[in-house]
């Protein structure tokens, strides 16, 4: 039995290899006919044979293939065979666009990076301008603020250098303005991020770029949200809907419905939040964007939370902490770990809510410091090196000033020499001709050395408090503030990991930073400081920048507005034996006057000094006796308005 049993297998065998030995060339000359066949692969062999040299001209031809990879990299294959820059390029910026939206990051920044070798090959900056932005939007989806604002500029640089710019420069200018707003935004810089929106909306309309408004409506609403001024927020979000509608955007149309789900959850309306954002979870998913199908079911869970689904919302949150975690999403990972501690708090599972909201101050300290610190350094070395560029352009500019003052010079001593005796009063006249001439030159020159001196212009853009400075002719007053700006950085850096500082340092900070923002004052502030000798600052603790935001609204909020004589005193004392009382006056307009003419001022919310209150709260809660917060209103003998009086009574430990 076993023997006839080996003798059916055997026959089976051998009926089995015929058949591959047979079919295997069959097969294989069948595959060979359908690639010769492939009509794609055609289609790109002729278009590569053309050798079209126009970036627009190839996006428009594979377009509709560019979420193909399959596709695009038998368009960058065909391409290198032939020596065609345009579609290895192409290819490699739509393989790296691919694989961001699939948060496949270090593929997607192999792509753009060759892209960008490939446009420098070619010098083509329009390429490079969309490789440069490609890398950018990689980066800033990482976190990687510095890689992310260096490429943007690198991009922004390129395009602002175009005088007659195409329409394919002026897209990458839109997407280059978008981006820095973006990183604007996780620097929670609202107010300079939706400046950068508006200027590339600018763009979009003039190209009629249905997609880029969208895209930047979206980005202002959220400002907005963050702002918590939610009306706005919300129109501009369904502004942007309407557009994602108009040109059938699935992405669009999921970003913007969890959106406005989001401004449904700030406004105590989970039930319509969790309708709308509950579906773009599945959406997201067969898009294949890790970053949004976080966002969408850590917003779920957050719903489920304000409904008393606890479950789900546990389920949920945690489903987009992995989610935030495998691929990296550092804010992300923040958010979840937030929300999971108020589910907790809400269960009344304290332990872990305080554990959760322990790995949430981790994370989102993490990405604040890391992207602050990077930001301000990279301002700061981008400063100092156009500085020194400047100090040459001026070097350059003195050296020929010396040569047409030598210049001059030889002709003056070769026309007197020759027409002295002859013809005096001609050569006294062309004389004075050509000195006036050489005067206005110099003065054109001087002219342009100082505007070269008080260049680089993104001091404008960027470090927001000394723009002053170089709007000022003396170098070295600039000189010297920015060095002070550099030392508040470095302090506040410093004290911002610090639970507590001493009085002595509180002090000294604020000193330099009244004196900062006194210059654009116009150094109106008559800045005093008052203390008890008996008080030993070294050992009274408070936690650091307490005093900033009162000291802020008095000059922003109370003297900025008033006219005459301004006075700003900040006097420290003992009434008591266990406290310490700082007190900080302005003679300002009052707060009464405020009011009246906020539409009128700059909006200036008054964020820290609720942020403040609670941190003295916290601070404070283990000693013996509790602090005191009181802002009075001074009046004089008429009740009118003399200022704002800020009592702050901590307690000795």
């Amino acid at each position: 039995m076993a023997f006839n049993l080996f003798s059916i297998y055997k026959r089976h065998l051998v009926v089995w290899i015929r058949l591959m030995v047979i079919g295997l060339p069959i097969f294989l000359f069948s595959l060979t006919i359908s690639a010769q066949n492939d009509p794609y692969k055609s289609f790109v062999e002729g278009f590569v044979k053309k050798r079209d040299t126009s970036g627009g001209t190839v996006a428009k031809k594979f377009r509709d293939y560019r979420r193909d990879t399959l596709k695009m990299q038998m368009l960058i294959e065909i391409s290198a065979k032939n020596n065609y820059l345009p579609g290895q390029i192409y290819g490699h910026n739509a393989l790296g666009y691919y694989f961001r939206d699939k948060s496949h990051y270090k593929r997607a920044i192999e792509n753009h990076k060759k892209a960008i070798k490939l446009s420098e090959e070619l010098n083509n900056d329009s390429q490079k301008i969309r490789a440069l932005n490609g890398m950018g939007v990689v980066y800033r989806r990482m976190d990687a603020v510095r890689s992310a604002l260096d490429y943007h500029q690198q991009a922004l640089t390129i395009a602002e250098k175009i005088e007659n710019k195409s329409n394919e420069i002026k897209y990458s200018t839109a997407v280059s303005l978008n981006s820095i707003g973006n990183i604007y935004i996780s620097l929670k810089q609202y107010d300079l991020a939706e400046a950068e929106f508006l200027k590339a909306m600018v763009y979009e309309r003039e190209l009629d770029n249905k997609l880029g408004l969208a895209i930047n409506f979206q980005n202002i609403g959220y400002c907005y949200e963050q702002r918590r001024i939610f009306d706005e927020a919300l129109t501009n979000y369904r502004k942007s809907m309407g557009y994602n509608k108009e040109i059938n955007s699935k992405l669009g149309k999921a970003i913007c419905n969890n959106s406005i789900g989001q401004v449904y959850l700030k406004q105590d309306n989970a039930e319509e939040a969790l309708k709308l954002i509950s579906p773009t979870i599945d959406e997201f998913k067969e898009l294949g964007d890790h970053f949004y199908i976080a966002i969408a079911t850590i917003n779920t869970g957050w719903a489920y939370t304000e409904l008393g689904d606890y479950t789900k919302a546990e389920e949920y949150l945690k489903e987009g902490l992995r989610v935030s975690q495998k691929h990296g999403l550092q804010t992300m990972t923040a958010e979840a770990y937030h929300r999971l501690s108020r589910l907790m708090e809400k269960q009344q599972r304290y332990n872990s809510a305080l554990q959760y909201n322990k790995y949430y101050q981790e994370e989102e300290g993490k990405v604040l410091n890391e992207n602050n610190s990077r930001y301000i350094s990279d301002l700061l070395i981008k400063y100092e090196s156009d500085k020194q560029k400047a100090k040459i352009e001026l070097l350059e500019k003195e050296n020929e000033i010396v040569k047409i003052k030598l210049s001059q010079n030889q002709r003056i001593f070769l026309y007197g020499s020759l027409l002295f005796l002859m013809v005096a009063i001609s050569t006294f006249l062309l004389y004075r001709q050509r000195k006036l001439e050489h005067q206005k030159r110099l003065l054109t020159i001087e002219q342009k050395l100082l505007r070269t001196q008080m260049n680089p212009h993104f001091i404008f853009n960027s470090l927001l408090s000394i723009k002053i400075y170089m709007l000022n002719n003396d170098r070295d007053s600039a000189v010297e503030y920015l060095n002070k700006f550099s030392k508040l950085v470095r302090t506040i850096l410093a004290t911002s990991l610090e639970k507590e500082i001493s009085l002595k340092e509180e002090l000294e900070t604020m000193k330099l930073y009244v004196n900062i923002e006194n210059i654009r004052l116009n150094n109106e502030v008559n800045y005093e400081v008052n203390v008890d000798k008996n008080i030993a600052l070294e050992n009274v603790k408070i936690p650091s920048l307490t005093l900033q935001p009162f000291i802020e609204n008095a000059l922003w909020h109370g003297l900025s507005a008033k006219d005459g004589k301004k006075s700003l005193k900040l006097n420290v004392s003992k009434e008591e034996e266990n406290f310490i009382e700082i007190s900080i006056i302005d003679n300002g307009i009052g707060r009464q006057n405020t009011v009246k003419i906020k539409d009128g001022i700059e909006n200036r919310k008054s964020i820290g000094i609720n942020l403040t209150k609670e941190r003295l709260r916290n601070f404070f809660r283990h000693f013996k006796n509790m602090h005191s917060l009181s802002i009075l209103d001074l009046f004089d003998d008429a009740q009118q308005p003399t200022g704002t009086k800020v009592v702050l009574r901590i307690p000795m430990k």
